[in-house]
């Protein structure tokens, strides 16, 4: 998924710089006297980021004394990411900054430019999602920031109480709810074509069940050795958008609306399922606060209900560059270790809204998080019933599915098309990668 995706679907987000000037952005502070260590951490400026960075820095100082840790802030979206690869290659990075997590981490070259994490106590803690999103070349780079986001349908409860329907846990049963819901003159499925980006969560949100139905297909599609038109499982997700398109299933608008229209119908039960970012429930909260038990989420579902799973895209993490060293290198590791624990969840949690289970084992979530939030903590607290997305395990990813998947959830083009088409979509960006097998 492109990074506009992620940031697309949180609403705050800022273009200039936030409570900083460019010289703020200068060298790290040196330590004090006394033996006092001071620690710069870098985020990015997006209200959440900076909230919860304040609120971690806050809360660290507190229980630390002669560690201080002063937040920074850069840029979001390609200045702020050039910001970090300059800083990084001169060796003037912050004492620990904040960045994705997956493939982006790894454009980084975190083996030369990062310090290895997995050898600190509080590493076998980290959900195994998270840790594999921060690993090159086996070891293990980060601490999660924030919390996860899913790719999955999100539905009105009331609509389902009313109409008697279970959850899905198969594609047949939520064809077979689609029925029932469209006979009570309810628009099914919602889309919202308006925003492209929304387009592509039957495909992207259905990944889990690729992996479960064949679990090598991440590393055979990095090497060219599978393709979505060719495999079954992977083609599922553009036959889904067909599917729900010409049995009549999505809303009478979906060529125009926005998110807002959708946040709207799902919201007020005009519309009963949005596969969608499990993210953007802020959004809807932030207009319809009455409605934080009304919403619950689902997978994607898939062909085997005993494989149906949780697709999850990572939350960023903290990192130490490999230019931080003697004592601000063990404060640094220390501040890691906070942001790992159960009081840095509970630090977060106090900064901001938390609209997504914490990647640490033995955070609780708050007992007033949305009910998208609790449903999404039971697949990943259950073993197997979660997984990443494919940018995630995979640097192939192609600037055109949003455009493709419009075309086929509109009847423009056939799934087995559409599916053929994104295959020669990515080839360019792993030519220009230097992937093996793509020349």
């Amino acid at each position: 998924m492109n990074r506009k995706i992620v940031l697309a679907a949180f609403a705050a987000v800022t273009l200039g710089l936030t409570g900083c000037s460019a010289g703020s952005l200068g060298s790290s502070d040196d330590e004090g006297g006394g033996g006092n260590v001071t620690l710069s951490f870098l985020v990015d400026n997006s209200d959440t980021n900076s909230k919860m960075a304040e609120g971690l820095a806050k809360e660290f100082n507190a229980k630390n004394p002669g560690i201080t840790v002063k937040v920074e802030t850069r840029p979001q979206g390609t200045e702020g990411d050039n910001l970090v690869k300059t800083r990084l290659s001169t060796g003037d990075m912050t004492d620990v900054f904040q960045y994705n997590s997956g493939s982006l981490l790894q454009a980084l070259a975190p083996t030369k430019n990062l310090v290895a994490v997995d050898d600190q106590p509080w590493a076998a803690q980290v959900d195994e999602n998270f840790k594999i999103s921060v690993t090159s070349e086996g070891k293990v780079f980060g601490a999660p920031f924030g919390t996860y986001n899913a790719g999955a349908i999100l539905y009105n409860r009331t609509v389902f109480e009313k109409l008697g329907l279970q959850v899905p846990k198969t594609w047949d049963d939520f064809m077979a709810n689609n029925a029932k819901i469209k006979a009570a003159n309810i628009a099914p499925v919602i889309q919202s074509y308006g925003e492209t980006w929304t387009s592509q969560l039957f495909v992207l949100g259905d990944f889990h069940n690729v992996s479960a139905a064949q679990p090598d297909f991440a590393e055979k599609y990095t090497a060219n050795q599978a393709k979505y038109a060719t495999t079954p499982a992977a083609l599922a997700g553009f036959e889904h958008l067909q599917q729900v398109h010409d049995a009549g299933y999505v809303n009478k608008d979906f060529a125009s609306a926005k998110l807002n229209d959708a946040v709207e119908q799902l919201a007020k039960g005009t519309g009963a399922q949005y596969p969608i970012l499990s993210g953007i429930i802020s959004q809807l909260l932030g207009t319809f606060p009455e409605q934080a038990d009304k919403i619950g989420l689902f997978p994607i579902p898939g062909n085997d209900a005993a494989k149906n799973g949780l697709t999850v895209w990572a939350p960023g993490g903290a990192y130490i560059p490999a230019s931080t060293t003697g004592a601000k290198l063990d404060a640094a590791k220390k501040f890691l270790a906070f942001i790992s624990s159960a009081d840095g969840c509970a630090a977060q949690a106090a900064a901001t809204v938390i609209n997504g289970p914490f990647a640490v084992q033995g955070c609780t979530l708050p007992d007033d998080v949305p009910q998208v939030v609790k449903d999404m903590q039971t697949y990943i607290s259950a073993p197997g019933q979660s997984g990443l997305a494919l940018e995630f395990v995979s640097p192939v990813k192609g600037p055109a599915l949003e455009q493709i998947c419009v075309e086929v959830g509109s009847g423009i083009r056939k799934a087995a098309d559409g599916a053929k088409l994104y295959d020669e979509d990515v080839k360019k960006q792993a030519q220009q990668l230097g992937l093996p097998g793509w020349s």
